[in-house]
């Protein structure tokens, strides 16, 4: 007989819900759909599973057979499939800095699927997803390089990287505009600021290079110029030699989480859908009707 598991799952909705409206809300699906689905399984079956009228939907005996049969079958099926996800890993790779909450939704994740998500912290340019070394990536990159997937988890302002020693630390805030006069420190695989982000023939020249984060921190502290980082930056990376300083008028970093357009691990997506929809549910925790959600990091 042509049965597929999911009109079985969804011939268990129905006689769980003891209706279609309920069954099909339950399950995500049109109501037609549904029907569709429960039909195809009588005919393949050649017995009627439900008795129904204009009031009521209600198993027939062969239903309620079919019903106590499937109910423990179909829970060891999912106890042995969720078993198989057992010592299985996600790998999450980084270079600097996470979102506020995705630690957090990474170990519902652990607990929901059995799947554990390790982070990774990766110096290359796609955070560890260009040399294969991690499954997902959190990118500071926009537009997402060809090939890659992905979901906006938070946007976020900036803030100047000032080296504690210039007069100007001393300044409350600062503008975009004024980092133009200025050297730029520039992380040449991980950062979020370049030259080019001014307008051309008003662009900051390069006071010196890096690879990582933490370089860029410490090349900042030297005095060989100024940076710009999100402000998520200031709150969890400081040096006691470097002043971060609120910007006007400075373009938001946007991060993102992104996989592999195909070939991807088979929890990426899911993993990062988790992630946006946690990130979404931040963002709008607190709010009345008609404020727009900000998704910060």
């Amino acid at each position: 007989m042509d049965v597929d598991l999911r009109h079985l799952r969804n011939f268990l909705a129905v006689a769980e819900e003891g209706g279609f409206t309920a069954a099909a809300r339950r399950l995500h699906l049109a109501q037609p759909t549904l029907t569709r689905s429960i039909r195809t399984l009588e005919e393949a079956l050649g017995v009627r599973l439900f008795d129904r009228t204009t009031r009521r939907t209600a198993l027939t005996d062969k239903g309620r057979e079919l019903r106590s049969s499937l109910v423990p079958l179909l829970h060891r099926l999912d106890t042995a499939l969720t078993g198989l996800r057992k010592g299985e890993s996600l790998r999450v790779g980084f270079n600097w800095g996470l979102p506020e909450g995705l630690s957090g939704t990474a170990a519902r994740f652990g607990d929901e699927t059995g799947v554990a998500v390790e982070f990774v912290r990766s110096d290359t340019p796609l955070a560890g997803l260009d040399t294969g070394t991690v499954d997902v990536a959190l990118l500071r990159a926009e537009p997402l390089p060809k090939g890659l997937r992905g979901v906006l988890l938070c946007e976020d302002t900036r803030v100047a990287a000032v080296p504690g020693h210039w007069p100007l630390a001393a300044r409350s805030r600062l503008g975009w505009a004024e980092l133009a006069d200025l050297p730029l420190v520039v992380n040449t695989v991980s950062g979020v600021t370049f030259p080019a982000m001014w307008p051309a023939g008003r662009r900051p020249t390069v006071g010196a290079e890096c690879r990582n984060y933490d370089e860029w921190l410490e090349k900042v502290a030297a005095g060989l110029g100024v940076g710009s980082a999100p402000a998520a930056a200031a709150r969890r990376h400081l040096h006691p030699a470097v002043r971060m300083i609120p910007l006007d008028d400075a373009p938001v970093v946007r991060a993102y989480l992104a996989h592999p357009s195909h070939g991807a691990h088979p929890q990426a997506a899911r993993f990062a859908d988790e992630a946006w929809r946690a990130a979404e549910a931040l963002a709008t925790e607190g709010l009345t009707a008609g404020e727009q959600p900000a998704r910060g990091c």
